[in-house]
């Protein structure tokens, strides 16, 4: 079956919740509450297989020229099909559409991010308000093992 990128729905939420459960639990991905999902549902993009999501990111727009790829998870016996790369691609593509000019991701897969464009970055470049919006929830915080990244539109 074809691997179809759309946007995410409300309805959507208890699927993607259940899908990133272990990465959060592990401490890979930032937990974010499904109220939390559901006031940022429109910065969702679904990959799904029929009715099946099979993977999900956001971009999340911080300010008028910069964006953040987060969420990123596929589907574990999934991985390695291109979806992630077809989900990064598709917000980035978004990004560029909107007019930002920089999209920036926080990642331990830093090899995943650079073969899409992505170069890293010192964290101290990243805006304070990411810092203590996000960072601060983390599990890990303040001893971050993720690389800062950027891609220029």
């Amino acid at each position: 079956m074809k691997i179809e990128l759309t946007k995410a729905k409300l309805s959507d939420i208890q699927e993607m919740q259940k899908l990133v459960a272990a990465e959060v639990e592990a401490g890979v991905i930032l937990a974010r509450s499904s109220d939390e999902v559901a006031t940022n549902i429109r910065s969702y993009i679904l990959a799904k297989d029929g009715s099946e999501i099979i993977g999900f990111c956001a971009l999340h727009i911080h300010t008028p020229s910069l964006a953040e790829i987060r969420s990123l998870i596929v589907k574990d016996g999934r991985r390695g099909e291109g979806i992630g790369q077809s989900l990064v691609t598709k917000a980035t593509d978004e990004a560029q559409i909107l007019g930002l000019q920089k999209v920036l991701s926080l990642t331990y897969k830093q090899s995943f991010f650079e073969n899409l464009g992505f170069i890293e970055i010192p964290k101290e470049s990243l805006p304070e308000h990411k810092i203590w919006a996000d960072c601060i929830k983390c599990k890990h915080f303040p001893i971050c093992n993720e690389v800062s990244l950027i891609k220029t539109l």
